[in-house]
């Protein structure tokens, strides 16, 4: 009978005490943004606390299990506030929608053809890289064209945690707040706990199932909605499932920003942020004339328009006084849009870029 060497141990400890380091962080900012009273604080903190323990090299990261467990949980928040609305606002002003979608289409394919005749990023690599949403689907099909798929994990997990820490910044702007956690001093009933549980592991399985985009947070959120609103199942979570969940969605795209991404991608860096800002002003402009022709505040429109990431707009959306269902009506249909023209723009900035594919 053998027992573990220290030297097999060493990492294992070392892995532990990461975590505990990255814990311990992820509160401090945690709390000094709640602090300062901004939406999602216990997503941003958990984040920018991952980005410096990425960059620094941690060899940590979230399981893609425990990654898509926080999706369900948050689908499961989403639903509690979604209703039919949603489905009514696409009907009312679904050509509306659709045209400020396609404008951010269209301008995220134009950022990806500027960084390829600039010779910053080969042309599929940027055309992945510049859809504006669904990062995960967007990295695991790019591979499949002929991209590089850690320049485009960079590209868009930056845009993921620049749209985040923006729109966090204009909610508290906006908005105000004191960054708690929906629903916090309510503590609900086991039994509706478990209901909702079973409701987010039965959506996330159906969902990526049926491989539906984001389908670990729309399957809870759309099976979640659906009980809540005929009253068969009430969406209710714990606090501290709730703060665990955004951890774990902050930690997932903060440790994405590795050393060796970092270093292949140092050289577009100020590229990279310059059009992912243009992006963000661009589709704040749009927000803003948006409220000139739909009975909506800007602070509504500036999530709904913002360029991605759903889970994380969807986050700031339920803690402020948005109109949810809209929000989420808007990011939807852009997250459908962007995976069916992701692989005709890629061909198309890859052939304008004279690339053989």
């Amino acid at each position: 009978m053998t027992s573990a060497s220290p030297a097999s141990s060493r990492p294992l400890v070392q892995r532990a005490a990461l975590w505990a380091g990255l814990v311990l962080a992820s509160g401090a900012l945690a709390a000094l943004f709640q602090f300062a009273g901004f939406p999602a604080a216990l997503l941003l903190g958990p984040m920018l606390a991952a980005i410096t323990f990425g960059v620094r090299g941690a060899p940590i990261r979230v399981p893609k299990v425990g990654f898509q467990a926080a999706q369900a949980t948050i689908g499961c928040l989403v639903a509690h506030a979604v209703n039919a609305s949603i489905v009514a606002t696409l009907l009312e002003d679904g050509l509306l929608i659709l045209a400020v979608v396609g404008v951010t289409v269209v301008a995220s394919a134009m950022t990806g053809w500027i960084l390829t005749r600039i010779r910053l990023l080969p042309g599929t690599t940027a055309a992945w890289g510049s859809s504006p949403g669904g990062a995960s689907a967007m990295v695991a099909m790019a591979e499949e064209f002929g991209a590089d798929p850690r320049l485009v994990a960079f590209m868009q997990y930056v845009r993921v945690a620049c749209v985040a820490l923006t729109a966090s910044v204009v909610a508290r702007l906006l908005a105000g707040g004191n960054g708690a956690l929906p629903g916090a001093g309510m503590e609900p009933a086991p039994l509706a706990v478990l209901a909702t549980l079973a409701v987010a592991g039965l959506g996330a399985w159906a969902g990526l199932r049926l491989r539906v985009p984001a389908g670990a947070m729309i399957g809870p959120l759309v099976l979640g909605a659906a009980l809540h609103a005929t009253g068969l199942v009430g969406m209710v979570l714990p606090s501290w499932l709730l703060a665990l969940a955004y951890a774990g969605i902050g930690w997932t795209v903060g440790l994405r920003f590795t050393p060796a991404t970092v270093r292949a991608t140092i050289h577009a860096l100020p590229a990279v942020l310059v059009a992912t800002f243009g992006l963000i002003g661009l589709c704040g402009m749009w927000a803003w004339g948006l409220t000139f022709l739909l009975p909506i505040d800007l602070l509504t429109a500036y999530l709904a328009t913002s360029p991605g990431g759903l889970d994380s707009v969807a986050i700031i959306a339920v803690g402020t006084h948005s109109d949810v269902s809209f929000v989420l009506a808007v990011q939807t249909l852009r997250l459908l849009i962007v995976i069916v023209t992701g692989p005709l723009v890629a061909r198309w900035i890859s052939r304008s870029a004279g690339e053989v594919r």
